[in-house]
This record gives structure tokens, sequence and C-alpha cells, in this order.
């Protein structure tokens, strides 16, 4: 006589009904062709940006719109000017400051003064002055008609904050000095 071994008993539990999964392929297509309409729609919108003079978006649009374009730009650099008067009162204490104008200028590396000294724009006390100051020159409007002429200060508290890095402590280190 043999004897059949017997194989331990396995009580496994009923098969359950599958439910549908929620990420089917049609719920996948939908949210597919929205993510696609929604890329669509927002390229859509930023290409309909316009470089005029009231929508200043680039660093190229400044230099065209600088006094002296060409100049400017081999010269020193363009610049947004904003023009403003800030109005201080001690009793009782309030600062007051005008609605700001902005205009298109340039500012002249140091060491090319010298063609507003050629142009008679500035005079060489005027360049003594601003070079005792350890200071530069930086002006509105085209060098051939009147433009406004200001010895200028460099002012390395004033740091970029978009260039700064997530984490970091402290502004980055500027590399072109005027």
């Amino acid at each position: 006589m043999k004897r059949r071994s017997r194989s331990p008993v396995r009580d496994t539990p009923p098969a359950k009904p599958s439910l549908p999964s929620i990420f089917n392929a049609t719920i996948l297509a939908i949210l597919g062709g929205i993510f696609v309409l929604g890329v669509g729609v927002g390229i859509a919108f930023s290409s309909t940006a316009s470089l005029n003079p009231e929508n200043v978006a680039s660093r190229e649009v400044i230099d065209r719109s600088a006094p002296n374009p060409e100049l400017c730009i081999q010269y020193g650099a363009s610049a947004m000017v904003t023009d403003m008067r800030v109005f201080l009162t001690l009793n009782p204490f309030n600062v007051y400051v005008t609605q700001p104008s902005m205009r298109p200028g340039c500012v002249l590396r140091r060491n090319n003064w010298a063609i507003l000294e050629k142009q008679k724009l500035v005079s060489s006390k005027q360049v003594s002055e601003c070079k005792n100051r350890m200071n530069t020159f930086g002006f509105t409007g085209p060098l051939e008609a009147e433009p406004k002429i200001d010895c200028i200060y460099q002012n390395d508290g004033a740091s970029n904050f978009f260039l700064n890095q997530p984490g970091s402590v402290g502004p980055k280190p500027e590399t072109d000095k005027f």
C-alpha cells in the first residue's frame, strides 16, 4: 500500500473581482491632450510679447534704445536711467517720492572720458573732479544734440538679487567694473 503524501491545506481567499484602473488608456489620452493644449496656449500667450518702447524685454532692446548706441556699446554700457525726486520731512518723519521717469542712457567706462572732452561736452575741471571721486560719466540724449551728462557714482551696495542662486548667502561678486 502506497502512502500518499498530504500537502498542507492552504486557505486562499476567493479572487476579488478586478476593478477598472483609474489610469486606463482613455483617461491617460484625455490628460495628455489637456497637457498638450495647455502648453500650446502658453506658447501662444508668450509669443505675443511686443518689443516696443513700452515693453522693454531684453538687453538688446535697451542697447538699441541708448543714445549713440554704437559708441555706448563700444565704450561703456547702455542703461535705463530713472529720474525722480525724494522729499523727506522730519517733523513728522515722512518720505515722499515723485513719479519716476524712465529714459535710455549710457554709462562710459573711466578710460573713455576723452570722447566727451574731444567734443567739448565736459571740461577738464569736471573730468578732474569726477576722477578724484572715483566716479564715471553717464549721459542721456544724443551727444550731437544737447545731452545731459552727469558724474555718477557706482554703488557696489546695490547688488542684483536676480543673480543670486537659491541657498547662497550673499550676492555674487561683480566682474565688470567701470
